[in-house]
């Protein structure tokens, strides 16, 4: 792939995102410095989101004093010094030592770029903020706290995944695709697609990590929705009640199928000439269905038994999407058999 934006945030970046890095490999130079570089400073408010000790205040006055900084308002950047000693994973701790390079990095894009990638992050911050403000921090404290509600459920894919695939789309239409896609209906399609293919993506990682997101003390699935299976959040700690449980997890694992199939259309819409662009969207979608296909015979709340597609597998679908493009219609063939497995 080359030199990405500098040695020292590739090497950050290679660092925390080494699936995604893949995915950074497939994309077209005139988007991918864009697309990688967001994804570093979101994963930067991520960090800081998840920081597993401090009070709410005190995370929530971090991210809003490293959002200040991002958007342009404040020259001062924090100092995330305790934030990184806190990390446990040694690339997040790294990221948060070297936070002020990342942020400097968006002055290597054009205005129209920047703006895109600021709008982006806003959305995302003001998402993680709201965990903070529901859950507090991923403290090991005993009690739970669910959502409410549905919407809830859908504002927070919204926040953290699906305003990253309307940023996808904006850089797709500014940067690749013709000007077919400038306006009109087809081009709002597009981006409502879009949408739903990072919403996909973030109910995939609520699905899959349910037992340590209520070890922190954060429950994903909806209040009202366990309620109409006698459920409670306490129930799901529990690994017997899987059975109990199946039929409403099932049903989010038919909107999230529903989701990627909205991302299959997604896909479908790129020109077929597209082949990088194409498989950077298609190996998220193939393994996401994958991931989907495994969860739906797993007991998810066993947290001894994380399901997570295996890296020779990982290999196979990357394999697979290569070869896919090979042949007109090839990729939407793959996504449709992977999806039917």
């Amino acid at each position: 792939m080359g030199q990405l934006i500098n040695t020292e945030i590739d090497t950050l970046l290679k660092d925390t995102s080494r699936s995604f890095f893949v995915t950074l490999e497939m994309l077209p130079k005139n988007i991918r410095r864009q697309v990688g570089l967001l994804y570093l400073l979101a994963r930067v408010a991520d960090t800081i989101a998840d920081t597993k000790s401090g009070s709410a205040e005190r995370l929530i006055e971090a991210l809003t004093q490293y959002d200040s900084v991002v958007q342009g308002d404040s020259n001062e950047l924090p100092d995330f010094s305790e934030i990184a000693s806190l990390q446990e994973h040694e690339g997040e701790a790294r990221l948060m030592e070297n936070v002020g390079p990342a942020v400097l990095a968006l002055e290597l894009f054009g205005e129209d770029d920047k703006v895109l990638m600021r709008e982006c992050l806003a959305i995302i911050i003001s998402g993680q903020t709201l965990d903070l403000q529901r859950f507090g921090p991923a403290n090991e404290t005993g009690s739970v706290s669910p959502l409410q509600t549905d919407v809830e459920l859908d504002d927070y894919a919204y926040r953290v995944a699906g305003s990253v695939g309307d940023f996808w789309t904006h850089m797709t239409c500014n940067h690749i695709l013709n000007h077919s896609f400038s306006v009109g209906e087809k081009r709002e399609r597009l981006f409502s697609l879009g949408l739903r293919f990072g919403k996909a993506l973030q109910m995939i990682n609520i699905l899959r990590d349910i037992p340590e997101d209520l070890r922190f003390g954060r429950c994903y699935i909806p209040v009202d929705s366990m309620q109409k299976y006698d459920l409670e959040p306490s129930d799901l700690i529990e690994p017997e009640n899987m059975e109990k449980f199946r039929p409403l997890y099932d049903r989010y694992l038919d909107l999230t199928d529903a989701h990627l199939d909205a991302a299959v259309e997604y896909i479908s819409m790129l020109p077929y000439s597209q082949f990088r662009l194409r498989a950077a969207c298609m190996l998220p979608v193939l393994i996401g269905q994958r991931t989907v296909a495994m969860l739906r015979e797993q007991n998810v709340l066993d947290s001894e038994n994380r399901v997570k597609v295996s890296r020779v597998e990982m290999k196979d679908l990357i394999s697979k999407t290569k070869r896919s493009l090979i042949l007109p219609g090839g990729g939407r063939r793959l996504m449709i058999s992977n999806r039917n497995r």
